[in-house]
């Protein structure tokens, strides 16, 4: 049985957390928005028939009372000829965006057979990604203005009508500068890389490359949807403290210190992506009538080639 077999179930989580989390849009309160797409996702995996594990997720057992790492889910967890899955899970992609009605936050997941998915620890990681075009053209291995000038290349564009995301962050300050000296128009984002590296892969987004930092773990699920797309990704840890090194050093086998390929981070073309959209933006935002609600979901079936965007209603 393949991991796409479960896409009516993943599409069922990723929905009702984006419903759960619709309900906080513009209250100011990231948290809550968080809590409550957790609690609607969690319950979603209770019924699911397999024998899931949480791969990525809220974080350690300890901090997180649902979606923790190394959680199982499904109703199957006792069937030796169950499929093993593991699951990485972004209930809330963009907290922040939906406190404030900001555009792009999405509930999201991973899925793909077990080990297949990078351990990721929650700490940073810094990343590239960009459309098939630049596939073995652009590498972190290489400069700002070497990625620059062989992004302008491939695609036929002059270098100062590139469009670049990077998030908003104090740390990407040289980054920003080097890019703003070359010309590039930088687009800046508060949250939410998961998107913009999708919108960096479509061939009909304005978005040309992402760069930057941003957190390890959504560099996982990124690096599954990309790999369905045909689309260059790598990325590499970034720790900012001994604490982050040291979860690395007990969570991944070898240099942790290494260039992570797209392959690297998903290494089984059995994969599924999928995104549901809480405010406009990548997606279309929840919408509602009473208590009728409607959603639009990303769903990249790597295994069959299949990328499609699924509408959805429920009455809640």
């Amino acid at each position: 049985m393949a991991t796409a077999d479960f896409e009516n179930y993943f599409l069922q989580a990723t929905e009702s957390a984006a419903i759960a989390a619709s309900k906080w849009i513009g209250k100011g309160d990231g948290k809550a928005a968080d809590g409550a797409a957790v609690e609607a996702m969690r319950s979603v995996f209770d019924k699911v028939p397999f024998n899931g594990r949480v791969a990525i997720g809220e974080g350690e057992r300890d901090d997180a009372p649902m979606l923790w790492i190394g959680e199982p889910l499904g109703s199957l967890q006792d069937d030796p000829l169950s499929p093993a899955i593991d699951i990485a899970v972004d209930p809330l992609e963009c907290t922040n965006h939906v406190a404030y009605d900001m555009p792009n936050a999405m509930a999201v997941l991973a899925a793909a057979p077990r080990g297949a998915l990078l351990h990721a620890p929650d700490c940073y990681m810094n990343k590239i990604a960009g459309s098939t075009k630049l596939m073995g053209e652009i590498s972190l291995d290489e400069s700002t203005s070497y990625n620059i000038e062989a992004t302008s290349n491939a695609l036929g564009k002059p270098i100062n009508s590139l469009n670049v995301v990077v998030m908003d962050r104090p740390r990407h300050e040289i980054l920003i500068k080097e890019l703003r000296d070359l010309s590039v128009n930088v687009v800046l984002i508060g949250d939410g890389d998961i998107a913009a590296a999708l919108n960096a892969a479509d061939p009909n987004s304005d978005i040309d490359l992402l760069m930057g930092i941003g957190a390890a773990p959504e560099g996982v699920i990124t690096a599954t949807a990309l790999r369905g797309l045909g689309a260059p990704f790598e990325g590499r840890l970034v720790f900012k403290n001994k604490g982050h090194r040291s979860r690395a050093e007990e969570m991944i086998d070898g240099d942790i210190e290494r260039l992570w390929q797209r392959d690297d981070l998903c290494s089984s073309d059995d994969s599924l992506f999928i995104g549901t959209g809480v405010c406009q933006g990548r997606t279309k935002g929840v919408l509602h009538d009473g208590n009728i609600y409607s959603v639009e979901s990303e769903i990249i079936d790597v295994a069959n080639g299949i990328h499609k965007f699924v509408s959805g209603t429920h009455s809640i």
